[in-house]
Order: C-alpha cells, then sequence, then structure tokens
C-alpha cells in the first residue's frame, strides 16, 4: 500500500473536518445518519492514518462535511483508490530488510528530500559496484550469489525516482571523505536539474555535520516535513515539528558551509583526473 496516499488522504479530510467547524464527535453524528459503519474510533483511526479509506467512506466523509465540489470529490476518491496500489518496491519485499520499507514508500511519493551523508553515499546515488561491496562488507558471509544480487537490483531499482515523471527535487550534501568510491556516477546525476550535490569540504572543520547523517523528507500537502536518520541503532521517522525544524535549520546551515554546486563538480572531476 502506498504509505503517503494515506497519510495525504488522511491529512486532507482531517482539514476539511477541521474547515467545516466539527469536532470529531459531531462528524461522527452526521456520518451515522447516513451509510456507513462510523464510530469515534474509526474517526480517530482515520486521522491517525491507520484506516485505509475506501473511496465510498471519501464520499461519506465529504457528504457529511458539506463539501460538494466536484473537483474534491474526483481528486480525494482518487486518492483513497491510488493509496491501495503496490508501491514498485514490493517485488523485491523479500530482499528488503522490513525496516527501510517505509522510506521506499515514503521515497515513491516525495516533493523534496535534503539529505546529509558523512559515512556513506546516499542508495539514491550508488553504483550497482558500490552497493554489492557495500552489502557484502556490513554483512560478510551474510547473503548467498542470489540475494546479493537481488538486493542490488532492489537498491537500483529504487533510482527509479531520479528520471520519473514529476521527479522530486533532491539536495544532497556529501562529507568529502566519502565521495572518492563512486566519481563518475556522482559527476552524472549533478546533470540533472532536479538534483543538487554539494561536497562539504575537510576544511570546514567543525559543522553540524558532525552530529551525523540526517535528511529531511518533503511530502504532498498537507503531509508536514519528516524527519529520518538511520545508523548502528536503527532506523528512526520524526515528526516533532521542532525537531524537524532543527534539521532543517542544520542543513540550511550545512549548505552555507558547503562548495557550491558549480564548485562541487569541479572537485569532483578534478578527483576523476587525479584517479586516471
Amino acid at each position: 500500500m502506498s504509505i503517503v496516499r494515506r497519510w495525504q488522504l488522511a491529512a486532507s479530510v482531517k482539514v476539511l473536518r477541521e474547515q467545516a467547524n466539527l469536532t470529531q464527535d459531531e462528524a461522527v453524528e452526521r456520518l451515522q445518519r447516513g451509510e456507513g459503519n462510523w464510530s469515534r474510533s474509526t474517526m480517530s483511526r482515520v486521522e491517525n492514518r491507520e484506516h485505509n479509506l475506501k473511496p465510498r467512506e471519501v464520499e461519506q466523509l465529504l457528504a457529511a462535511y458539506g463539501i460538494d465540489d466536484a473537483d474534491s470529490h474526483e481528486a480525494l476518491t482518487q486518492l483513497a483508490i491510488d493509496s491501495r496500489k503496490r508501491d514498485w518496491w514490493h517485488q523485491f519485499q523479500g530482499s528488503l530488510p522490513v525496516a527501510v520499507q517505509p522510506l521506499l514508500s515514503l521515497e515513491s511519493g516525495l516533493i523534496a528530500m535534503r539529505d546529509f551523508q558523512n559515512q556513506l553515499i546516499h542508495g539514491l546515488l550508488q553504483t550497482s559496484d558500490y552497493v554489492r561491496a557495500l552489502m557484502m562488507s556490513i554483512g560478510p558471509g551474510a547473503f548467498d550469489l542470489g540475494q546479493l544480487e537481488r538486493g542490488v537490483a532492489a537498491r537500483i531499482a529504487r533510482q527509479q525516482i531520479l528520471t520519473k515523471d514529476s521527479a522530486p527535487s533532491l539536495h544532497f550534501i556529501l562529507d568529502e571523505i566519502v565521495m572518492h568510491h563512486q566519481l563518475r556516477r556522482l559527476l552524472q546525476v549533478t546533470e540533472n536539474p532536479n538534483l543538487t550535490i554539494q561536497i562539504l569540504p575537510k576544511e570546514a572543520g567543525g559543522s553540524p555535520g558532525l552530529l551525523g547523517p540526517f535528511a529531511v523528507l518533503t511530502l504532498p500537502e498537507p503531509i508536514p516535513d519528516i524527519g529520518y536518520t538511520e545508523g548502528s541503532a536503527g532506523t528512526f521517522y520524526f515528526e516533532d515539528r521542532e525537531r524537524v525544524r532543527s534539521w532543517t535549520l542544520r542543513f540550511g546551515m550545512l549548505t552555507e558551509r558547503a562548495l557550491s554546486r558549480k564548485e562541487s563538480a569541479e572537485v569532483i572531476t578534478e578527483a576523476i583526473r587525479q584517479y586516471q
């Protein structure tokens, strides 16, 4: 199921209820006069993203909220339909860690992402050789050849969001020490107009990057930005507004300290020349 579409739909119907000046209890009272099996707990699950709305339930909510605009009906019922479609990564489900699957669903619906890495190249930028070496180094002996190649194929398939229609705006900042693994791939993707790569040089010294890698994910309105980080301690998602705001400011500081897009491309080009 599409997490982003479900979240977008849940946030949208909540906004419409609030715009109708209805409490959840008042909304349920209206709904119970019509069709459907509505209760306070059902309404709570809907707005907490725990219930995947069916198109007919969307129509019932819009009627209860007094929404008769045809465009709104069409857009939200289509969201309900789309929320039930499988994301691309389901074909690789057996080859993907459970912890990363929600991130892949979020990436499928991204509007924008700001990401800082000081240890690894981001998965959306990795080459197949890099993925293969990474999997073998992190889990030596953990994969047979078939598992290894399915994992590599899944990682490369993930990169389809870079060139799809309405591709998201992606901004990566990489610590200079992690960029020397796959220089040509980095230089190639800098040509994408929707993608920005900046290099944080060693000379930058102490910076917010010392706190480790992180990402700020921007999803369709009215979903607020989400913070994401992963490491040896696990995978974590944050929706607390103040925490996400602090990470956004942190990324802004890194943007200022990193080389410009043009300068970063020049550094990568020079590094390629030196390694030839």
